[in-house]
């Protein structure tokens, strides 16, 4: 989990998509919060930057798990609740190896 979290190639799991959205939704929050709360240190929303490279990367890793090209998260803004809720596809894809079959060979 979280091998290679700014790298666009691959698939991952649901269980590492929402924790990927939580810790986006949490590190924005709190980076929004103290740039709001001193106007000197605006600067700190740059930090914005690597968090949406995150969680455009992890989402990107998410819709090859359900077979689509990650360009479905930018077309369809709502699309990321079809990601939590969806299964990935069985079996190898065009996109990589099923990451559960990845975790069951390792055991």
């Amino acid at each position: 989990m979280f091998k290679t979290p700014l790298i666009f190639d691959g698939r991952i799991r649901r269980t590492e998509y929402g924790l990927s959205l939580i810790a986006f939704v949490v590190c924005a929050q709190i980076i929004q919060s103290i740039a709001n709360n001193n106007a000197s240190l605006e600067i700190l929303n740059l930090f914005l930057i690597p968090l949406f490279w995150f969680i455009a990367a992890q989402g990107t890793k998410r819709c090859h798990d359900v077979g689509k090209a990650g360009w479905w998260q930018i077309i369809f803004p709502i699309y990321f609740f079809v990601l939590v809720f969806s299964k990935g596809h069985k079996g190898e894809n065009e996109y990589g190896l099923n990451p559960k079959e990845k975790v069951s060979e390792a055991i």
